[in-house]
């Protein structure tokens, strides 16, 4: 009896664990064509905060953003499938030396399975999953359509998200017509949109700034194209 009770409960936890994972995987088909809703903005939506998300497609989305994104967040971009490893390997080293796990080596298609299908989940338990599903991801989707998803609901400041919704709030202005000044801002608060500005940078996040403009001219965005 006890035995059938045990199996009972690791059939009920795989099934909890599994199922959540499954669908993301479903989903991922479907999204190769319809525009995804991300948890955190579903959750900022029924949480009752004020809310900014409009979807644009990846043409209505100005090229200056797509390169400083990648610039920032994702050098390697289009030449990896999902997961950046040699960026791993120096977040894994550098691990060893200090006795600690530092952040890095988070991709764009990283970042977009936590969005979509992981956020809630804690490191613990997320980091295992993400991998797998950005290498699902970056074999299900073209690179433009992992970057116009990323920039649609990437969060740029408290209840904010995507591209569109962004440069409406802080430049007054289509996401189409950011020029490369307003890109590279937008792309620097990233790491921490809640406690940053693109139109109050510090002087460190403003020399961020114009290092991913500097970058950016640079970015290797053949696969875009």
């Amino acid at each position: 009896m006890v035995i059938k009770r045990i199996k009972q409960v690791v059939e009920l936890v795989l099934l909890i664990f599994l199922a959540p994972v499954f669908l993301s995987l479903v989903l991922t088909i479907f999204y190769i064509l319809i525009p995804p809703l991300s948890m955190p903005i579903v959750g900022s939506f029924l949480s009752g905060q004020e809310t900014h998300w409009r979807w644009r497609s990846y043409d209505e989305i100005s090229p200056h953003l797509k390169r400083a994104v990648i610039a920032a967040e994702d050098g390697r971009f289009c030449e990896h499938n999902g997961v950046d490893w040699i960026a791993v390997e120096k977040v894994a080293n550098k691990a060893a030396r200090k006795g600690r796990l530092s952040r890095g080596a988070s991709t764009i298609p990283m970042q977009t399975a936590k969005n979509l299908f992981l956020w809630p989940l804690p490191d613990l338990l997320r980091k295992p999953l993400e991998i797998p599903l950005a290498t699902w991801m970056d074999a299900m989707w073209s690179k433009r359509r992992m970057l116009e998803i990323y920039l649609n609901i990437a969060q740029f400041g408290n209840g904010i998200y995507g591209a569109e919704a962004a440069s409406r709030f802080y430049f007054k202005k289509s996401a189409s017509q950011l020029n490369i000044n307003e890109a590279s801002a937008l792309a620097a608060i990233l790491p921490n949109p809640e406690k940053r500005n693109p139109e109050r940078l510090t002087s460190k996040i403003a020399n961020y700034a114009i290092t991913i403009k500097a970058r950016s001219g640079s970015s290797r965005t053949s696969c875009l194209k």
